[in-house]
């Protein structure tokens, strides 16, 4: 599997086991926390889908990346607050190191390419 192709699928599986952690979040957490949690890894999965199709790759990795961070504030708060364990803190944090990664070294190729 290429290198599009995999951190689009990565980043799939996760955004389906971030869709499945906020269904667990408490009612008060899950309408603003959770929302925008789920809202976050969709960008980002949206945002590597159409950099795989794109001409313009880089902005839209360039955005891919921005949607890492906020990911990654979004999940911290979540530990934080209790809403996840540390254990599912530790996976999303390593879930999202490995996207970012791929993702940074999918933007260095094309910046190579230029």
């Amino acid at each position: 599997m290429e290198q599009p192709a995999l951190v689009v699928s990565r980043m799939y599986d996760f955004s389906l086991w971030i869709v499945n952690k906020v269904q667990n979040f408490p009612r008060s957490h899950r309408a603003q926390l959770g929302d925008r949690l789920i809202s976050a890894a969709l960008d980002l999965l949206l945002a590597l889908v159409q950099a795989s199709f794109s001409a313009e790759k880089a902005s839209l990795l360039d955005a891919a990346n921005r949607h890492v961070h906020s990911l990654r504030y979004l999940l911290r708060l979540s530990k934080d607050l209790h809403l996840i364990s540390l254990d599912s803190y530790a996976h999303a944090a390593a879930q999202c190191e490995e996207v970012g990664r791929m993702a940074g070294g999918w933007r260095k190729q094309i910046a190579g390419r230029s």
